[in-house]
This record gives structure tokens, C-alpha cells and sequence, in this order.
């Protein structure tokens, strides 16, 4: 009798920005810290709120707000998403902290043609969960700033 292996699973840190439910890999995730002091950066990048220093790391600190298109005034102090990064920790502010999801891949689709198209370059693709969506952060594309 064959034994059937179970498709893989993977972490996933998630988190809110207005009204969407998003998630990155938790491999991807250095810390997660509250609202941090930001030294404004003059002419750069409408996206880059600023820089904070985290532990004498210097690190730069982008809007995913900003990034998505939504009015730039979280409702509450943001929270901070360190994600490592070749070139150097970055830190993506976010509405809200959720909790680390495991989820199998077999749940897993590509972004929906009726997606705004707004967010699909954003976006991997999505887990269908129990009564919503978890929208996978294409990291890539959200730490991307203009030249």
C-alpha cells in the first residue's frame, strides 16, 4: 500500500494595511519591533518614511501604505517589519501585527484577474484561508524605491 506524503507547509508572519490581509515568509522576517523614532531622508523616495536606527544599525524604513497606494496616515503608530536583505535590513511599516500561520501550500493560487491592479505586481499570489484571503507580499517589488 502506497503512503501518500503530505504537501509541504510554510510559515507565513501576517499582518494588516487598511483593509487587506497580507503575509510574508517568516524566513524572510528578522524582527518584528513597535514604532520607532525615523530621521527623515530629504529628497528621497516618496515611500521611504525615514530612517531608524535599530541597536546602531541603520536601517531604512519604507511605507507599505505609501507602496499600495492608500493615504499615508496609519491609524495608529505603525508597527515594524525587519526583513533581512542582501544589501542590508529594511524595515516595512505596517498597520497591524498578526500571528505566524502555518499554512500548506496546496492552498495556495495565483493573484485573481479580478484583483486591483494596483497591487498584483505586490503580490506573489494568495492563500485561500477559512472566511479570507491571505495575500502574499512579493518583497522584491515592495522594497523597490525609484533610482
Amino acid at each position: 500500500m502506497k503512503t501518500l506524503t503530505p504537501l509541504a507547509a510554510s510559515q507565513y508572519c501576517s499582518f494588516r494595511l487598511g483593509d487587506l490581509f497580507l503575509g510574508i515568509s517568516v524566513e524572510a522576517v528578522q524582527e518584528v519591533i513597535r514604532t520607532q523614532v525615523m530621521t527623515k531622508v530629504p529628497l528621497s523616495d516618496p515611500c521611504v518614511s525615514g530612517l531608524v536606527n535599530l541597536r546602531g544599525q541603520i536601517v531604512t524604513a519604507l511605507s507599505l501604505r505609501r507602496r499600495f497606494g492608500m493615504e499615508p496616515k496609519y491609524p495608529k503608530p505603525p508597527m515594524n517589519i525587519v526583513i533581512s536583505n542582501p544589501d542590508g535590513a529594511i524595515s516595512l511599516l505596517v498597520d497591524e501585527i498578526g500571528d505566524v500561520m502555518t499554512i500548506e501550500q496546496d492552498y495556495f493560487e495565483s493573484v485573481p484577474e479580478t484583483f486591483d491592479p494596483r497591487y498584483k505586481s505586490l503580490l506573489e499570489g494568495v492563500f485561500k484561508l477559512d472566511g479570507s484571503l491571505l495575500l502574499l507580499l512579493n518583497l522584491e517589488e515592495a522594497i523597490r524605491t525609484s533610482e
